[in-house]
């Protein structure tokens, strides 16, 4: 096998590791979830605690989310970048462990940024954590910004390409 090859396929490690440390951060993610989940459950059963179970519980759904996305994208890199399955293997796979390439994997990050930038405007909007003035609007003004070039980025790769390998207009 030719050096240049060896050393490249030899990448495929830093990239397995690399979901390894994502899969970790998932592990930790879904710990603080349950965490939440139970004070909030505190709030609901020892009725002491004044306010809403709405606040935590949706922080708590919030960091499970984010969790379950990290279990995708740590499954999402090892199989579509680091190990190779054959096209049966690859079939029977369920469809989100399985991404076409990097733009798909950036795609879905952009996409939950997003969703966790509404759910924490939320959460903050209701526990009134959030000084209410128009200040407060540069969050939501923030995410729709994002939103807009994700969906203009995702059209922009939705297109055919020309004949001179450029998109269509």
């Amino acid at each position: 096998m030719r050096p240049m090859l060896r050393f490249v396929l030899s990448l495929r490690v830093a990239i397995v590791l690399a979901a390894l440390g994502v899969a970790a951060g998932a592990v930790l993610m879904f710990i603080e979830g349950a965490r939440k989940l139970i004070d909030a459950a505190r709030v609901v059963f020892q009725g002491d605690q004044p306010g809403s179970v709405i606040g935590p519980v949706m922080a708590a759904t919030d960091t499970l989310f984010f969790a379950t996305v990290l279990i995708v994208f740590a499954y999402s890199i090892t199989f579509g970048f680091a190990v190779h399955v054959s096209r049966a293997v690859e079939q029977d796979m369920p469809r989100w462990m399985r991404m076409n390439d990097i733009n798909e994997l950036k795609q879905t990050l952009v996409g939950v940024v997003v969703v966790f930038l509404i759910v924490d405007f939320a959460t903050d909007w209701w526990a009134n954590e959030a000084q209410q003035n128009w200040v407060i609007l540069v969050k939501p003004a923030s995410i729709l910004m994002i939103a807009g070039a994700m969906r203009l980025l995702g059209s922009a790769h939705d297109r055919p390409p020309t004949n001179d390998g450029g998109a269509q207009p």
